[in-house]
């Protein structure tokens, strides 16, 4: 969280002179994820997957947005093997208003559906499997800016909660954009709450 705070006050202070296309808020993108959970128990499990995500601009000011995550990895051992996955979909609605004349201030509001399945193979039990799931909301604020005219960064933190499923924790990202064109660049991603941290790295076309 420190790291995410000190990358908002460098953001927020930058002069940002070099000449820059404006920040778009219509996009798709799409690429690699992985997701890792300090566990000493369960030795720190990891899936990799893929993500795709996009948003679309309602107005200056207003976009929704949307994602797909899914991640897989499998595991053997003496007497069978098992196999984790996870599907995790999330739908919002942002709002954006300039900062500086290359940072914009960002706030956005979400719903995630965070869903685990484990599937056992057991040469004792046969197979198993267990499959549930998390409806949550989340509220985050930020800052998005153009360092430079072929960059960008961005940094959020926010709040995450889910009932009496899932207690409210503190949630962060941090991500950037290396721009080839006007419309194509690669993206790299790191968000966490608690003990998880999912980091992605894809391509995105901004219209």
């Amino acid at each position: 969280m420190r790291k995410i705070l000190i990358v908002a006050a460098l953001l927020a202070a930058a002069p940002f002179s070099a000449s820059a296309d404006a920040l778009s808020y219509t996009y798709v993108e799409g690429g690699w994820t992985q997701v890792k959970t300090n566990d000493d128990l369960l030795d720190d499990p990891k899936v990799d997957g893929g993500y795709l995500r996009g948003s679309v601009a309602l107005s200056e000011q207003v976009h929704v947005f949307g994602g797909w995550t899914y991640a897989s990895k499998s595991y053997n051992y003496d007497y069978g093997s098992y196999k984790l996955k996870l599907n995790q979909p999330e739908l919002g609605i942002g709002y954006h208003m300039p900062w500086t004349d290359r940072v914009d201030f960002t706030a956005d509001a979400a719903w995630v559906r965070q869903q685990a399945e484990i599937t056992v193979n057991s040469d004792f039990y046969g197979r198993l499997r267990n499959k549930d799931h998390t409806n949550l909301g989340r509220v985050t604020v930020g800052l998005r800016g153009k360092p430079s005219r072929m960059t960008e960064a961005w940094v959020k933190t926010g709040y995450m909660d889910g009932g009496n499923n899932f207690k409210g924790t503190w949630v962060g990202t941090l991500g950037g954009q290396i721009n080839f064109t006007k419309t194509w660049g690669l993206v790299g991603e790191i968000s966490g709450y608690r003990d998880v941290t999912q980091y992605s790295a894809g391509v995105r076309a901004s219209f």
